[in-house]
């Protein structure tokens, strides 16, 4: 039997970074048909105290990395945020997808049991079973930032709608 960890993340993760890219590439042509600078969409914000929609990707890839290295018990692998442009986050976004398939099933097998340390060491060390982790913390701060991108496209014009975000499922 599978576990419902790895049923919970892995495919949902899958899902929703394929989404997020095709979402990139409909607004990389909205810039190239409207005539507009792309950095205007890659810096664009919801608001001003909110990261713009580049970080918004970087963030939602480490979290897909973050949830499914720590439910495996692999260790997290750590990328640089180097990203300025579309083919870039589409660069990342392809790696998180490469990172995120290349957990099988049987690695999630203990993740019932595990505990997950965040921020270890630190003041803001918390500790969370998996399961708590994965429902409470990891998929709802993966989706706000996919959701977050999404809302910052859709403000800006970008012709997309439930279908783009949901993706294929």
């Amino acid at each position: 039997m599978t576990s419902p960890l790895y049923t919970a993340s892995v495919p949902v993760l899958l899902q929703m970074l394929r989404a997020l890219s095709d979402v990139l590439k409909k607004a990389e042509e909205h810039a190239a048909q409207k005539n507009i600078d792309p950095n205007a969409l890659l810096q664009a914000r919801l608001f001003p105290d909110m990261f713009p929609l580049l970080r918004q990707v970087q963030i939602a890839a480490d979290f897909s990395k973050g949830i499914t290295s720590r439910l495996a018990g692999a260790e997290v692998p750590s990328w640089p945020d180097t990203e300025t442009s579309f083919a870039d986050l589409q660069a990342l976004i392809a790696k998180a997808l490469a990172h995120v398939e290349s957990f099988q099933p049987e690695q999630f097998d203990a993740s019932e049991s595990r505990e997950i340390v965040l921020r270890p060491g630190t003041p803001k060390e918390k500790k969370l079973g998996a399961s708590a982790y994965l429902l409470h913390y990891g998929l709802p701060q993966f989706f706000f930032h996919v959701t977050t991108a999404y809302a910052i496209l859709r403000h800006n014009g970008v012709e997309i709608g439930k279908r783009d975000y949901m993706g294929a499922y």
